[in-house]
Formats: structure tokens, sequence, C-alpha cells
């Protein structure tokens, strides 16, 4: 009758210990479906908190430019050399009435070399739209430099031999759109960027 009882005790201890090592190894990635409900359950408040536009601009707002010139290195303003900016006949430029600045270095006697910038506010949302719909419908390819996210395309002039193009770049709620035709400029976006953000 001992025997029997030592027995069902060893056996009762082994048990518990199989049971004890079962449920340890479940909160290190067991699978388990307790642990995979918590994680869930404490991720549902901060997934539902960050798409509201409000906890986003953890810094002062960037200020929008002014002055196309100011915007670039000596250089940028090199390469570009002689090109007029913001000639009457190139249409409207200089700051909008939103604060938007329009850059466009084109001699209005050229018929395709030129470029055109446009530094405007945009929120996250319709700057993700507009970056994901330039990816899915024109092939453009993005990347994300300068903890803001940079978009980019080039294709032949359908008419000249030379290169046209698309850059755009966005980070906190500042969107820089170049579309250029037969003149890019090394470091051109990059150096708005510096200027505007560091």
């Amino acid at each position: 009758m001992d025997t029997r009882r030592l027995a069902a005790a060893a056996a009762t201890i082994v048990l518990i210990a199989v049971l004890a090592g079962c449920s340890g190894s479940a909160p290190d990635g067991g699978g388990g479906s307790s642990a995979s409900a918590e994680p869930s359950a404490s991720a549902s408040p901060e997934a539902s908190s960050s798409p509201t536009p409000s906890p986003t601009p953890t810094s002062p707002a960037v200020a929008l430019p002014t002055d196309c010139r100011a915007i670039l290195s000596e250089d940028v303003l090199s390469q570009l050399g002689e090109t007029p900016l913001n000639d009457a006949a190139m249409g409207p430029s200089g700051v909008g009435d939103d604060g938007t600045l329009t850059c466009i270095w084109r001699d209005p006697r050229a018929d395709t070399t030129g470029l055109v910038t446009t530094i405007a506010r945009m929120n996250r949302g319709p700057a993700l739209d507009l970056l994901n719909g330039l990816v899915a419908t024109e092939g453009f390819t993005c990347f994300t430099p300068d903890e803001g996210t940079r978009c980019e395309k080039t294709w032949p002039n359908p008419q000249y031999p030379v290169t046209d193009g698309r850059t755009l770049f966005w980070r906190d709620d500042i969107l820089i759109d170049t579309v250029y035709s037969n003149l890019a400029p090394t470091g051109y976006t990059s150096s708005i960027i510096a200027h505007l953000f560091d």
C-alpha cells in the first residue's frame, strides 16, 4: 500500500514537472493561444492611435522656403549656370497664396531643357496615397533616405533624344516634387532636403 502511494506521488510530481515545462515555453515563442492573444490585445491601442495626425509632428513644423536660390548649394547653382529662374513667360512661380514655392528653371526659348520644383505642405495620408499610386500605376521606384520617402523615375523624352524624369521627396508633411527634362543637376533634391531639414 505504501509503495502504491509512493508510486502515485512520484507520478504526480512527474506530471507537474511536465506541465510546468510546457507552460513555461509558450511565452518564449511556443505559439500558445494565450501567448498570442496577449500581444494582440496590447498592440491594438497602439495600432489604433498611430493613424491619428496629432502624434505625428513631434518636432516644430518645418517652414516652407521662400527663395528658390537659397535652398540650393553653390555646387548645384553652378550646375544650373545661366538657366533663367521663374521667367514670367513660363507661368506662375515663386511663393503662392498657400505658401507653396514653385521654382521654374528654364529658358523660355528652349524646346525642352528645364526643371520645375514645387515645395508644398502635404499630410502623411495624401502623400502616401500619391507615392503609392506612382509606384503602382507609373512604375516609380521608392526608397527611404534622409528620414523621408523618395520616389523617382526617368524615361526618354518622346520628341527629343534627352532624358525626362520626376523626383519626389516627402518628410514631416513637406513634399518636394521636381519634374525635369534634360536638366538634372547632381545633388539637386539632396541640397533642398539639407536646407529644409538640417
